[in-house]
């Protein structure tokens, strides 16, 4: 009687924890995350967890392919004039918000009228400082005069952070809270860090859904993710910690994915902080000579990804040997500390999220012991996702173990942060004349050779300053049930393929 009784309570908890078996959610995807979303406006949020159900339920005017290349969206052609100075988009008729309301060129003039301006704090908005003005000679044509060629620019536009918007919902103001896109998903409810669900848009104008919905479960521990996938209660899952994801590798029920990504793990370093010894060069220098940064990723991620310079996209990136001090020196190290006035070491505080990556915090262990024989005592301030993206944002940090996200083309990637102009060149915490320039030179290039040398040079110079230390590269995870049929993963850990998801129980 015990022991059935036991049994009961066994099974009790898995149904609270996971849920009812997936087979009596119909033609619902269950989906389990770790970390939840911190809002709801797209052209703020900078959380991957955030972006993951954002790109569901917006649109911008085009978007990436698995392979990284760019293909329409809310625009259906575009082209450059001669010099790359205008950018004229032809936009897809008969398209829809969520609410009803008729998609149009006025909403992408809100829409990058917000964006631009700073008061309205937008992730990305260094991409898109060029736009001097929008011409709309017709409801479905939008014309970006520039100031100075772009060619980065039709790249920077593949981004939630530039999702088009409602123009109502934008002057009201309700952009903050309600969730009215164009996308192949509606939001139907959100309950923060429990579960959000989201109903198929009938009217989307893509090929699918082809489910009813998606229900979204917040699990943070991701053994207990995979304990839902091998029970059978979820019927997909976002997987990010290395050490879960491998233990599906020779799964024979559950289906792993896994796909090299162009993310970059780093720890930021910012000079700017106050009466903070990583103002010296030399210090900085140390920092990166110290770091055995293959040592990090085994330790971190089982060697799961690749070491890495600041590009990480195949077209740019730089073999990492040509960088500055990518091989552990601890005389160097020891040395430039001394030259800095720094010989008997310091102490520094390192950030990190305890939910994004869930890695951070074994970089951070690792990075702490590895410093510590260069005289550098670490201390590790361990915050919850939300409040550590709110400080990230300020720049309210020392120094700070981030997952940052990877684009295809190294202007769009880095103009925040490496420009004077850059919105987040405050959480950059460094700038120098010769990385403004070499972003400016970079942006206007359009010869592809020119370019490369210009983002080669970029990369040797940013090694050399050591205002990061860019770590490693590793790969995006999601995991499935059989059943689940027509999911195409992306370097960019993007899920807008759940849109031609089918579900074949």
């Amino acid at each position: 009687m015990f022991k059935k009784m036991t049994l009961l309570f066994t099974l009790v908890l898995l149904v609270l924890s996971f849920g009812l078996p997936v087979a009596a959610q119909d033609n619902v995807l269950v989906m389990a995350r770790a970390a939840d979303t911190t809002g709801l406006d797209p052209h703020t949020q900078t959380a991957f967890a955030s972006f993951r159900l954002l790109e569901l339920i917006y649109e911008p005017l085009v978007n990436l392919a698995p392979d990284l290349s760019v293909i329409p969206a809310l625009a259906e052609s575009w082209a450059f004039n001669d010099d790359a100075t205008q950018l004229t988009l032809n936009l897809r008729q008969g398209v829809t918000f969520h609410d009803g309301s008729a998609f149009t060129a006025e909403d992408v003039v809100a829409t990058f009228t917000r964006i631009l301006d700073e008061a309205t704090g937008a992730a990305a908005r260094a991409n898109y400082l060029s736009i001097a003005s929008i011409d709309t000679p017709d409801d479905y044509t939008v014309v970006f005069n520039l100031s100075q060629p772009d060619v980065p620019l039709l790249a920077a536009l593949a981004t939630t952070n530039a999702a088009i918007a409602n123009k109502e919902d934008i002057e009201s103001g309700a952009i903050a809270t309600v969730a009215n896109g164009t996308g192949p998903f509606k939001l139907d409810n959100w309950t923060p860090e429990e579960t959000t669900t989201l109903s198929a848009n009938a009217e989307w104008w893509g090929e699918g859904p082809n489910i009813d919905g998606i229900e979204i479960r917040i699990i943070p521990d991701e053994t207990s993710i995979l304990a839902a996938l091998r029970a059978g209660t979820i019927d997909f899952a976002l997987l990010n910690d290395p050490l879960v994801a491998t233990l599906l590798t020779d799964d024979a029920t559950v289906t792993l994915n896994r796909v090299p990504a162009v993310a970059y793990h780093v720890l930021q370093l910012r000079s700017t902080a106050p009466d903070s010894p990583l103002v010296e060069l030399g210090v900085r220098q140390a920092i990166s000579c110290a770091i055995d940064r293959q040592e990090v990723l085994d330790t971190a991620s089982l060697g799961e990804g690749s070491v890495t310079g600041p590009l990480t996209m195949a077209a740019f990136a730089l073999d990492p040997n040509e960088l500055f001090c990518y091989e552990k020196n601890l005389d160097q190290a020891r040395q430039l500390m001394a030259d800095a006035g720094y010989a008997d070491g310091f102490t520094m505080t390192v950030i990190a999220a305890n939910a994004e990556p869930p890695t951070a915090l074994s970089e951070a262990q690792s990075i702490q012991a590895q410093l510590a024989e260069i005289g550098i005592t670490v201390e590790i301030e361990s915050l919850e996702l939300s409040v550590y993206v709110d400080r990230w944002l300020a720049g309210d940090f020392e120094a700070a173990i981030a997952l940052n996200g990877g684009r295809p083309d190294p202007y769009t990637m880095y103009a925040r942060y490496w420009q004077t102009s850059g919105n987040l060149n405050n959480t950059a915490g460094y700038i120098d004349s010769t990385l403004d320039e070499l972003m400016a030179a970079g942006r206007a290039e359009t010869d592809p050779a020119a370019r490369y040398e210009i983002f080669a040079q970029f990369q040797r110079h940013l090694a050399e300053m050591a205002p990061w230390v860019w770590l490693y590269t590793g790969y995006e995870y999601t995991a499935q049930q059989s059943y689940v049929e027509g999911f195409v993963p992306y370097p960019t850990d993007s899920l807008i393929s759940l849109a031609q998801v089918s579900l074949n129980r």
